[in-house]
This record gives C-alpha cells, structure tokens and sequence, in this order.
C-alpha cells in the first residue's frame, strides 16, 4: 500500500474515534442514583427549610419518584404562590427574595406548569418588579451594587429567560456592565456568580429576542465568563473551589464546552468529593445532580415532562440498602472470613461504608452485595 494512501487512513481512524466527552465513567451510576435519592429524602423531611432548587434538581434527573415530586411542588405552592387578594407590595405573605422566587419559576417550568393564568403572569410580573427595584439600586447608589447580590439578579435573568420571557434591555446592561468588574467576593472572584451569569447570558443569547448589538455584547460576554472559568481551573480538577464547580460545569455543558480537556477533569473532581462525602448543602447538592446527568439549568427550558422513568426508588441501591448521607465520611472495610486450621479464605472482600457504620451494618452490607457468598447469624 502507498504511503500516502497508508497516511490518509491512519488520519481517517483518527477522525472517525468517538471524541472524549464529559460523560460519566462507568461504575457511577449507583453513586449518583444515591445522591438522587438524598435529595429525594430531604424533599419528604418536613423539618428542612422548603427549597424550590431540591425540585429542579429533582425534575431534571433522568429518574423520578413522580408521587413524591409532586408532593414536594404542592408543598412549595402553598409556600410561594401568592393568593389572589395579595399584591406585589402588600398582604400577610412574605415576600421571597430574588433569588428564592426566581428558582420557584424554575421549579414551576420544569414540572411543565401553564404560566399563561392568573396567579402565573403574577409570579412574572412580581419578579420583573424585583429586578426592576435591584436594577434601580444599582444606579440609585452609584456603587454599582444590587438590593441582594449580582447573583441573584443573573439567576432572577436567567428565570425569565427560560420561561421565554422578554427581558429590560436595561437590567440586560447592567449585568453586562457588571460582568467586566463586579463579580467579587471580598477580594476574590465569586466563581458562583460567574457562572450563574454565564447561564443567563447563554439563555439570552439563544432567546432570539433581543437586538444584533446586544446579542453581540451577550456573546462577548460569554466568553470572557468561561474563558475565565476554564484559566480559573486547579491542578485537582476544581473551579475557584470544589463547592461553586458544579454551577460552573453547568456553564460548560450548556455552552457546549464538554470537548474540553476541563470539561472531564472538573467532573472527575465532582465525583471523588461526592464519593468522599464532602458535600452536606442541599443547594450544592442540588446543583451537582443535573451535571451528573449532563445537564445545566438552561434544559429546563426544553422539559416536556412526558414518558419518564417512575423507578427512583424500586431499583436504587445504596449501602446498608438506605440513602448515604452525602457528607458523611465514607471509608473502605476489608472483611475476611477464614476458616481455620485449613489456609482457605472463604470471604475476602473491600466494601464502602459511612464512617459512623455499626458492625451489623458492615454484615448487612456484605450479604447484601454478595447474596449466597456471605452469610451471618
């Protein structure tokens, strides 16, 4: 065979290899079905502070326990939807802040509610009263600082965006404006805000709505944000650190940068430290799961809510056959079982298990995982 024609294959194969991706790397999906079905629990305790991002989390997983979501958005519904006698500025209700509020319309999308009712069009209306009044202190002080946080107002941007809603050019600029100086924590980037307003510009952008020359400022925008999330990689995998990665990774995802060598490394930062039990937060929490099944906040936008899997809780198995609870230190049992005088190992196995495990959990656990190689009395 020629040389060339030798060559010319060889470039061929090379193309034609699958490229490496963002995915998940195989032996994960038990570990990641255990952090769905924490969130799960912690949306049935009665005790935690209700939370409109467990339910997001929830509804973009690719497994559900329906019954139970639904649950959970009455719960919210009873807590956020205001009645019909209340106003924007008055009644007995308290107000949510920004950002509460605009992750209840990320709850409402992605549970595919019709917004085009009374008590919808309220919800928008009250939260474009919001960003008006964060868009005016912003001016109105002269120290270019919102009533909240310019993380808030990128996720309150990003709310509207994905219910399709037109957006004030002038709340539009002044994230925009913010975006080149102001995403600071004390003295530090806020690796967070950062990527919540990489997800609101990417909604603007695809949104179809606004003018050439603003789309244009959108765009650049989005560049400089993940250009400056990608540089602010360390060596270990994370973005600034490992608790604002997973908002960070959504940027990545919804940006379509899953090609990039970043992309794989940050994920693989992502499932050691949930593997070694160090996220406790629900919002963390919360946002790591839609990452994990390769999704970002942007995806709520496309829900159809239509043939999913109601299998979350039949076929999840987790240690000790119960949720691990994800911030609980996790460590490695060797358990042996000989029998002597003969030299035979009858049982010989590592097994993960919470740190604060009883023996009898470690004996449940091992007959479980094995069921006919190990036996206990």
């Amino acid at each position: 065979m020629e040389p060339r024609v030798l060559q010319l294959l060889l470039i061929l194969h090379v193309l034609a290899l699958p490229v490496q991706l963002c995915e998940i790397p195989r032996g994960n999906s038990a570990l990641i079905k255990c952090l769905n079905m924490e969130l799960l629990r912690l949306s049935q305790d009665l005790s935690e502070e209700l939370n409109p991002s467990v339910y997001v989390a929830l509804r973009l997983s690719a497994d559900h326990s329906l019954k139970k979501e639904a649950q959970y958005l009455q719960r919210l519904k009873d807590v956020f939807q205001p009645s019909t006698s209340s106003s924007v500025a008055g009644g007995q209700q308290k107000q949510p802040n920004t950002g509460r509020l605009a992750l209840y319309l990320l709850a409402l999308r992605a549970a595919c509610q019709d917004m085009d009712t009374l008590l919808g069009r309220q919800l928008v209306t009250q939260l474009k009263y919001h960003l008006h009044k964060e868009k005016e202190q912003i001016a109105f002080k002269g120290n270019g600082r919102p009533i909240t946080s310019y993380y808030q107002y990128s996720l309150g941007v990003l709310a509207l965006c994905v219910h399709g809603k037109k957006i004030d050019t002038h709340v539009i600029q002044k994230l925009l404006s913010a975006e080149k100086h102001k995403f600071m924590h004390g003295v530090k980037l806020s690796m967070d805000t950062k990527a919540m307003a990489g997800l609101a510009f990417t909604c603007l952008e695809q949104a179809n709505l606004y003018e050439p020359k603003l789309v244009a400022a959108i765009n650049l925008a989005i560049q400089r944000v993940t250009g400056s999330i990608l540089q602010a990689q360390t060596t270990k995998g994370t973005f600034g650190n490992i608790f604002s990665s997973p908002l960070a990774m959504q940027l990545l995802i919804a940006t379509g940068m899953s090609k990039k060598p970043e992309c794989p490394k940050g994920m693989d930062a992502l499932l050691g430290s949930l593997e070694q039990g160090h996220f406790q937060n629900p919002m963390i929490m919360s946002q790591l799961l839609p990452v994990l099944d390769g999704k970002s906040y942007l995806d709520i936008a496309t829900m159809e809510c239509r043939a999913e899997q109601d299998t979350l809780e039949r076929d999840t198995r987790c240690p000790g056959s119960r949720t691990v609870i994800l911030g609980t230190k996790m460590i490695t049992v060797h358990l042996a079982v000989e029998h002597p005088p003969s030299p035979e190992t009858l049982y010989n196995h590592s097994i993960q298990m919470p740190f604060e495990s009883s023996l009898l959990d470690l004996l449940r656990t091992a007959a479980e995982q094995g069921p006919g190689q190990f036996t206990y009395l």
